[in-house]
């Protein structure tokens, strides 16, 4: 199928930039980086159409702004905080991507309320790590961090009343894309973290990876 090709394709590059990463080789990202996103949003419009196939490659597609705006950050600020914006846009998408599959199962309450807790106990942790330091990108940064923590929360929802396995690969993705970028808002914010571009790239390209893939489950071919 021709979007398991692509997949395939993307799992190859990647793990050469990862390579390139762990190398030492930052300033490959110029051509390696901005390849990546596209090739999950080619693997997408190759599937068959289904109704939220848009919101996906729409939000694919605010990511992708948001790699190519990053990749000059050491320039200047302001790069960061539109990267920052588009990012914050993409998981906006997100959440009514979540919101728009089909719920198959009943929620457990009780677990979606622990899980409330935990997300939200990682919400003011991480503020209360980083405010101190953050100056002017204080506002930005509180956005941010609200709009991740509710892209879990609703990627929580669908964990518990979705269909499986697409439910575990999406909630999977969410989660790791969390800890991608707090481990991003650490090493720039509070304390430099060893090898910080690899493993926020790592748990970044993975995150992206399970979320498309878990859509694409979600919304399954029907038989010829």
């Amino acid at each position: 199928m021709k979007h398991t090709l692509f997949f395939r394709i993307y799992i190859a590059i990647s793990i050469i930039y990862l390579l390139v990463l762990l190398s030492g080789n930052e300033f490959l990202d110029l051509y390696l980086k901005p390849v990546l996103i596209p090739l999950l949003g080619f693997a997408v419009y190759a599937y068959k159409r289904f109704p939220s196939r848009n919101t996906l490659l729409t939000a694919l597609a605010f990511s992708w702004i948001g790699d190519v705006i990053l990749l000059f950050a050491d320039i200047a600020e302001i790069y960061f905080i539109l990267g920052l914006v588009s990012f914050l846009i993409s998981h906006i998408i997100y959440c009514t991507l979540f919101n728009k599959q089909d719920h198959t199962q009943i929620r457990n309450n009780i677990v979606f309320r622990v899980g409330c807790i935990v997300i939200v106990v990682y919400l003011i942790g991480m503020l209360w790590v980083l405010l101190p330091t953050l100056g002017d990108l204080k506002i930005p940064v509180i956005v941010y961090a609200f709009v991740i923590s509710t892209m879990l929360l609703f990627a929580l929802n669908g964990f518990l009343t979705w269909s499986k396995p697409g439910n575990k690969y999406v909630f999977t993705g969410a989660a790791v894309f969390v800890i991608s970028d707090s481990i991003l808002a650490i090493d720039k914010f509070h304390a430099p973290i060893e090898r910080s571009a690899f493993i926020i790239m790592f748990t970044y390209l993975l995150a992206q990876y399970l979320i498309v893939a878990g859509i694409l489950k979600l919304n399954p071919k029907k038989a010829e």
